[in-house]
């Protein structure tokens, strides 16, 4: 086993723990961040990708794993913030008993921390590799549902980014009517396809777009608009919805935007904070991914660890846009951005 110093990454600083570990029946290495523990059991997603260098692969998990602790504490659920990679060689390509041993590694990583770390679906990874990890330990969730879990947080995710945008439309727009309203979504992956549904039903004119064109067919089957990927963001829209990859938002991404709001479940859309800053400065209102995403560990949580039932679950999730109301009022009262009202929310929850 190896840890980390923080002397090889300045996100070290502001984390409790890294662990790193080359699996001993796969090879490959995994790692799992643990960001704060403040609040309850660090809990976040296990990413499955390749990666370009180890260094890449560890600058995402502390990266994910920092953004889980203000996800938890703006959510106000009692858990602190974590995350775990499975860091794949550029190119690699697993067979099934491959992926099974990967897995098992990495159960066994996380049952080395002892509870502190929670692990549940992220990219690459979804219920059926949760069951694998339960194999070596116990601290792993959304579970099938023919096994007694949840099974994917797609929905209860989708669910709270429209409860999200909903309340962001009223703050902007000055209505939460989302009908006939032109709403880009890039990314047509599991959340954006349900998202698009349910704008779609509420009278939204609703584009998508997505790197993989197969996409394309699932789009043409609910009669929704098509763009490039490579102009998706740059669309002249009333919404943008980033609902893919991190680190879209930048100074020059920013600056083709044509739209008033942007708003999605990406995770780590700025390429840096201070790229909120370039939003603002362009009347953007931009709300933090954190928040906005925050509906599939809400309903995860809600229902197995307090055993909610689904409808009670649900309704926790739509609180999610009271949240955006009162972060987006904040922030219009003292001149500051969105971003900066949600961590100061985050702080003063963590300090209890």
């Amino acid at each position: 086993m190896t840890r980390s110093s923080s002397k090889e990454n300045p996100l070290m600083w502001n984390h409790e723990e890294l662990v790193v570990r080359r699996g001993r029946r796969s090879g490959v290495t995994t790692m799992v961040a643990i960001h704060s523990r403040v609040l309850g059991p660090a809990v976040g997603g296990c990413r499955m990708k390749a990666y370009s260098s180890l260094d890449a692969a560890v600058d995402d998990v502390l990266r994910l794993s920092r953004a889980m602790t203000d996800k938890c504490a703006v959510a106000g659920v009692p858990f602190g913030g974590g995350k775990s990679v499975i860091a794949l060689e550029a190119g690699a390509v697993l067979t099934p008993e491959q992926r099974r041993d990967v897995l098992l590694d990495h159960a066994d990583l996380i049952a080395s921390l002892g509870g502190s770390y929670l692990a549940g679906p992220d990219v690459g990874t979804g219920p059926a590799d949760m069951l694998v990890l339960r194999e070596g330990t116990p601290h792993a969730f959304c579970l099938p549902e023919s096994h007694g879990g949840t099974g994917s947080s797609s929905g209860p995710t989708a669910v709270g980014v429209h409860a999200a945008m909903t309340a962001a439309a009223g703050a902007v727009f000055g209505s939460t009517d989302l009908a006939r309203r032109r709403v880009v979504i890039a990314g047509f992956g599991s959340v954006g396809t349900i998202l698009a549904a349910s704008l779609s039903k509420a009278g939204a004119r609703v584009v998508v777009s997505d790197v993989d064109e197969s996409r394309r067919r699932a789009a043409d089957d609910q009669c929704l608009e098509w763009v490039d990927p490579d102009v998706a963001l740059s669309t002249a829209a009333d919404i943008v919805v980033p609902a893919a990859v991190g680190g879209v938002l930048d100074a020059d991404s920013v600056a083709r935007l044509d739209t008033t709001l942007v708003i999605g479940p990406a995770n780590n859309q700025l390429a840096d904070d201070s790229v909120a800053a370039d939003l603002a400065a362009r009347g953007i209102t931009w709300v933090p991914d954190h928040v906005a995403s925050a509906g599939g560990i809400v309903y995860t949580l809600g229902r197995e660890f307090e055993g909610l039932s689904h409808d009670a679950a649900i309704e926790r999730v739509r609180t999610i846009g009271a949240t955006v109301t009162q972060i987006l009022a904040a922030a219009a009262g003292a001149g500051t951005t969105p971003l900066h009202e949600a961590a100061a929310l985050a702080a003063r929850r963590l300090v209890g």
